[in-house]
């Protein structure tokens, strides 16, 4: 089933990308009502981050996350067999500049400090980095996925551009640190919620939630700067967009939990301009402070 799976999904890569888009909506939609467990995760989500919503404006915003999330799934059609040229026409770079102008000493020459693109999981974030290995090389953490298939096909989607350096989360941070010395920005995701190892308690959305403070912590160690990198999904399947804005002043400080909190505060921001888009399907609150009682 699972290569008859991915064989179809091959296939779909030969279709205009608006019919592309078309799939995965109606994919989305019809996922809604076969997949409870996950409709009943991202109900949960909403009514906790946007407690002041109205019940029926909570429903379509579950619905049309289905149908940005698995248009985003289907899109991967495209990221792993679809050629460069087209890669480039569907994902557009906005402030690619202010990565570039990082990458170089004074005088022009290949160098500068180290970088970090916080990406926060939104249904582009694939799209981005497909996108961005045809302009540079790059390096990231990811989570081994338990279908080795499906592992490796995200692998190769990650790397077929270029020389870029993908690590396990098991691996450590240690060989990411290196390639970061190197000159190869970390396309860095550190806002799930990986259980309550190395996690600190911040809010998001007025909520307390499980984080780990990676951003600050690696910002501090590499001394690296850190430009927030986010890939909007275009409506009517007319691609992304990856913005890269300029890099944060005054960042890491001495204080994680504070940094922590910024990092979330700029999600929120971020989530407020298309929050269809974030990924509500991922049990953001699973981990509870100690004597409350879980929400899911």
């Amino acid at each position: 089933m699972r290569r008859i799976l991915v064989g179809l999904l091959w296939l779909v890569h030969f279709l205009p990308t608006r019919a592309v888009a078309a799939i995965g909506g109606a994919t989305g939609a019809i996922l809604f009502w076969l997949i409870p467990e996950r409709r009943r995760v991202t109900r949960v989500n909403l009514e906790k981050c946007f407690p002041g919503m109205p019940d029926e404006a909570r429903e379509r915003l579950a619905r049309a996350h289905f149908r940005a999330f698995c248009r985003g799934a289907v899109d991967h059609a495209l990221l792993w067999w679809a050629p460069r040229a087209r890669i480039e026409k569907l994902v557009r770079i906005e402030g690619l500049e202010h990565l570039r102008a990082l990458m170089v000493k004074p005088g022009g020459k290949p160098g500068g400090p180290p970088l970090i693109l916080l990406v926060p999981h939104f249904v582009g974030l694939d799209a981005g980095a497909t996108r961005l290995a045809c302009e540079i090389n790059a390096t990231s953490v990811y989570s081994r996925q338990k279908d080795a298939q499906v592992d490796a096909l995200l692998h190769l989607g990650r790397s077929r551009f270029g020389d870029q350096r993908n690590f396990s989360r098991q691996e450590g941070i240690r060989p990411v640190l290196a390639c970061m010395r190197e000159g190869r920005p970390l396309y860095y995701l550190p806002d799930q919620d990986y259980g309550p190892r190395d996690a600190i308690f911040v809010p998001f959305f007025g909520v307390s939630a499980a984080t780990i403070p990676g951003l600050s912590r690696i910002a501090r160690v590499a001394r690296a700067k850190v430009l927030p990198c986010v890939t909007r999904m275009l409506p009517r399947g007319a691609g992304y967009v990856l913005r890269i804005e300029p890099p944060w002043d005054n960042f890491p400080t001495d204080d994680l939990a504070a940094d922590t909190r910024r990092m979330n505060a700029y999600i929120e921001q971020r989530i407020a301009e298309m929050p269809e888009q974030y990924n509500w399907m991922h049990k953001r609150f699973k981990t509870r402070p100690a004597g409350e009682a879980s929400f899911y």
